[in-house]
């Protein structure tokens, strides 16, 4: 269909607690492995895209786990490379009800923030790709990840693969000096495709909307276009809470003229909401290179999402007649046998 799809960024070491209980009741936890970028690759590996991702592991067991993990599901992971001196990781407490769910990390001084630009050969790992996706995370991390995204996004540009990015902001993560507003619009401006909310846009580029009411997306995303012209399509969702296990989600996209948007699925019980993003973002990224339509690539992006809700683990296992079935109406859940 496409030539490959290269993503960039950290994968963690996951541990939930099982069963709905809290952390500082947790005797043990379910273990697994995610990152926001990896989680694109799995999703689009699953959806028939050759993918590829790229990071930084130490070379432990638990470096080989996490590769295996993204090998089992068919990601291309033979530039991977290895060193440092720890995995980073993150503990997920499932909320319940009105209870949300939490998420701790530790993460600091992984082998991931340890990367410098001269570890990762972006002509090498860019030969046969046509897409490069990465996200705000990632440059978030360290200066050296930072600089390490700088360099892949100025390598794609030259060889002409689409770059998209999901922007968000997590202001946590800014610790090494520098905030989002320093780092984040130089890269921004290599980017053909951006997911973007009003608060990232205000937080990261202090764009603010300029007109009130309907309008107000529209406005920021206008802004955003005019700030960084090789930016084509800006793709957001929103996502409505009921509770903590039934939830909204629909989505939408600017393309510098209209405001194309998609249904609202209704999404009660939630199995694990974590990755949801991410699946929207392949789910995107998947129904631009199959139809070359932006409508149908909004509605597959949502649909997709929409799936992962009921999947657990971080990544997104649905297959391209699932997410048909769902655009087609098919909610019953009927057992296929």
């Amino acid at each position: 269909m496409s030539k490959k799809v290269i993503t960039f960024g950290e994968i963690m070491l996951r541990l939930s607690t099982p069963d709905y209980a809290r952390i500082i009741q947790s005797t043990h936890f379910d273990a697994t492995y995610g990152g926001g970028e990896a989680n694109v690759a799995v999703s689009l590996a699953q959806l028939g895209i050759s993918a590829g991702h790229v990071t930084r592991f130490p070379d432990n067991e638990l470096g080989k786990a996490a590769t295996n993990l993204l090998r089992k599901y068919g990601v291309e992971t033979q530039h991977i490379i290895y060193g440092g001196d720890r995995i980073g990781i993150y503990f997920l407490e499932t909320g319940a009800s009105v209870r949300p769910s939490k998420v701790v990390y530790d993460r600091s001084h992984s082998s991931f923030a340890s990367l410098e630009p001269d570890m990762i050969d972006w002509d090498e790992v860019f030969a046969d790709a046509g897409w490069f996706h990465w996200t705000g995370i990632t440059p978030a991390i360290s200066a050296g990840a930072a600089a390490c995204c700088k360099k892949a996004i100025e390598v794609a540009n030259q060889k002409g693969l689409t770059v998209s990015a999901d922007i968000n902001y997590r202001k946590n993560l800014w610790q090494y000096g520098k905030t989002a507003s320093d780092v984040m619009p130089e890269l921004i401006e290599g980017c053909d495709i951006i997911v973007s909310g009003k608060g990232d846009a205000k937080d990261i580029l202090n764009i603010r909307p300029q007109e009130s009411g309907g309008n107000e997306l529209a406005s920021v995303f206008s802004q955003i276009m005019e700030r960084f012209p090789k930016v084509k399509k800006i793709v957001n969702t929103t996502r409505g809470s009921v509770s903590a296990t039934h939830n909204t989600l629909s989505g939408m996209l600017w393309d510098g003229q209209q405001m194309l948007e998609t249904q609202t699925y209704d999404i009660n019980p939630i199995v694990d909401r974590i990755g949801g993003g991410d699946a929207f973002m392949a789910g995107f990224i998947y129904g631009q290179l199959a139809y070359q339509d932006d409508q149908k690539a909004l509605d597959f992006g949502v649909a997709a999402s929409v799936l992962k809700h009921t999947i657990k683990e971080d990544a997104n296992l649905a297959t391209v007649e699932e997410v048909e079935a769902l655009l087609n109406g098919d909610t019953s859940g009927r057992l296929v046998r």
